[in-house]
This record gives structure tokens, C-alpha cells and sequence, in this order.
């Protein structure tokens, strides 16, 4: 990278304080248990962890909001948590990191999902799953397209569906957050699940993995960069989305986006030095990717920036953000390297 394309780069962070993104879907606690292992169990063939440490951060959509928060931009997080000490601990954390949580809504016929992960030293061990069957009433579904059609009105650079498949982001939900957000001109970045896949039609950009994209199409995934280009070339097509940012783990990723008519293909190798743990990864790539198109960026300078920033999120353990200073800084390192 030279020196004019760095100082483009820094051009777009530095407006990133000014850019308010809205973030739509599932959110949950999660929960790290760490310690060490000396001996196995003489109940079971398993290891048996000596806790040294306990702590919880903002999982889901909570840590989209959270990427967005410590980048420097000013995140909306519309969703559904449930009237309980978790959903309590879970607003406890976003307030500390300066995220409003004005938009979340409290349900009583439900609980706030948790995920906890018992890590010994470096490696986990077992993660175990509290997760709550949202149903969500007409009521209650009105209510959130009321919030977010609010939110909309107040000023939004992009909108991020996070969809973890925990029962927000039902058919309904999609089709019209999509649709007000279209009418109002807003970009919508999409991080997926399968089973919602064929329902992110018109977006701005889809960022599943390799695994994601094949299994959203009903494809047995192949390997090489040959065959991911023609999925993305179907997927593109499939659901008329302007872009589309396959992420490949150390291979780096692929974006597929359309301009003036054409389809053009680019792929950004790996950014990453170390990698301790990949969780997470997803919602910062998609925060980054999201914030960077509001801030001004094409969308090959936003896949550009989001692949540095996960490149930096990878090489933290747990549930982790990335901030302005971090993006900077690993920029610059890679830059005077280029050219050195």
C-alpha cells in the first residue's frame, strides 16, 4: 500500500465519529470461564478445569454495537432481551461501553440467550448454550419496525442485520426492515444465517463465510478460489444484492460487487499476524465493513479496512472489538512493511 492510499484510509477512519449505524438482531450474553487443567476427571474421561477467572461481555448483535462503539461511530441497537438479571447484566455492559440502549426492548415472555465457554489456558474445552425460543407476537414485531422506522427518521448512515437465527429476525422482519430501509435510502449490511438466506434480496452487501455462502445456496461446498467465485457470481445474481464479502478464515476474503452494471471480483489475502481465536470475528468485519461505507469508503475500501480489522480481532481471545487507534496503527504497520 503507498502512502496516498494510507492517507485515504485514515480519511475515512477519522470520520468514523461521525456516523450513526443502526444494528437489528440477536442478542445474547457471553460467558468465559477460565482456568487450568492437571488431571482428569475419575468420573468421566474429561479434564477437570481449576477456575481462575469468570467474565461476561455483550455477544450477538451486542457486540456488532460494541465494534461500532469502539471504532468511534454512534450505534442504534434495536432488539429483544428478556426481562431478567441477564438481560440486566447485558445493558450493564453496553452502558459501560457508551452503547445506548434506549432501543432495547424488554420481554417478559422471554429470556436473554447466554453462551459460556470454559477455556483451559488457550484452548476451550466446552461451550454450553442457554437459549431462549423467541416467538414473536404481531404486537411485538410492529413494535420493532416502529422503533427502527424511528431510528431511520433520526438520522442513519447504514443499517447491520445480525441475524444469529434466535428467532428476531423472522421472514416478516427482514422483508420490512429491508423495504424502509430502501425507502429511506439507507444501505443494509447483512451478516446471515442459512436458513434466512434466500430472504436478503436488494441488500448492499452480504458477509457470510465460505461455509455460510455454500450451504445458503444448497450447495456441497468445493474447494479453491475457482468454484467460491462462481458461488458468489450465483449468490449475487440469486438475491440481486449490490455486493457480496465472502469471508475465508486464513485465506482472507473475496468481494463480489456490482458497478455500473458489471460484476467486478476482488480478493483480499489475510491481514492477520496471529490468530488465538476466531470468535467474533464475523460481527467485526461486519461493523467495520458497514461503518466504512457510511464514512465514505467504496465498497473495496471498506472489505479493505474490515479485513485489517479482523486481523486484529483474531489475534485477542473471546468476544473482542477493535478500536480506531488499533485500525490506525495496524495499517501503518502494514504500509511501511509494503515498502520497506
Amino acid at each position: 500500500m503507498d502512502p496516498a492510499s494510507f492517507k485515504k484510509l485514515r480519511g475515512i477512519i477519522d470520520n468514523f465519529s461521525a456516523q450513526r449505524v443502526v444494528v437489528l438482531g440477536d442478542v445474547m450474553l457471553d460467558r468465559y470461564i477460565r482456568g487450568s487443567v492437571r488431571r482428569i476427571s475419575p468420573e468421566a474421561p474429561v479434564p477437570v478445569v481449576k477456575v481462575r477467572e469468570e467474565r461476561s461481555s455483550p455477544g450477538g448483535s451486542a457486540n456488532v454495537a460494541s465494534n461500532l462503539m469502539a471504532l468511534g461511530a454512534e450505534p442504534r441497537l434495536i432488539a429483544v432481551i428478556g426481562n431478567d438479571k441477564t438481560g440486566e447484566e447485558l445493558r450493564e455492559h453496553l452502558s459501560d461501553r457508551g452503547v445506548d440502549t434506549g432501543s432495547l426492548i424488554s420481554d417478559r415472555s422471554t429470556f436473554t440467550g447466554e453462551k459460556t465457554r470454559v477455556i483451559a489456558e488457550h484452548q476451550q474445552v466446552v461451550r454450553f448454550d442457554r437459549e431462549p425460543e423467541l416467538q414473536l407476537t404481531p404486537s411485538l414485531q410492529k413494535t420493532i419496525l416502529s422503533v427502527l422506522d424511528g431510528q431511520f427518521k433520526a438520522g442513519a448512515g447504514a443499517l447491520i442485520l445480525s441475524d444469529y437465527g434466535k428467532g428476531l429476525l423472522t421472514p416478516h422482519i427482514i422483508e420490512a426492515a429491508i423495504t424502509l430501509a430502501v425507502r429511506r435510502g439507507v444501505p443494509v449490511f447483512v451478516d446471515p444465517k442459512t436458513e434466512h438466506f434466500a430472504r436478503y434480496k436488494r441488500v448492499t452487501c452480504l458477509t457470510p463465510n465460505t461455509m455460510e455462502a455454500y450451504q445458503g445456496m444448497r450447495l456441497i461446498q468445493k474447494d479453491g478460489q475457482a468454484a467460491l467465485e462462481e458461488l458468489g457470481k450465483k449468490i449475487v445474481k440469486s438475491l440481486n444484492c449490490r455486493s457480496l464479502l465472502i469471508t475465508q478464515g486464513e485465506h482472507g476474503m473475496t468481494l463480489f460487487n456490482t458497478t455500473g452494471g458489471r460484476l467486478k471480483i476482488l480478493h483480499i489475502p489475510t491481514k492477520a499476524r496471529e490468530v488465538f481465536d476466531v470468535t467474533g470475528a464475523g460481527d467485526t468485519v461486519i461493523s467495520t465493513l458497514a461503518l466504512a461505507s457510511a464514512a465514505g469508503a467504496s465498497l473495496e475500501e471498506a472489505a479493505l479496512i474490515s479485513n485489517f480489522a479482523a486481523g486484529i480481532v483474531v489475534g485477542k481471545l473471546g468476544t473482542a472489538t477493535v478500536t480506531r487507534e488499533e485500525l490506525l496503527e495496524n495499517i501503518k504497520s502494514w504500509t511501511k512493511t509494503a515498502l520497506s
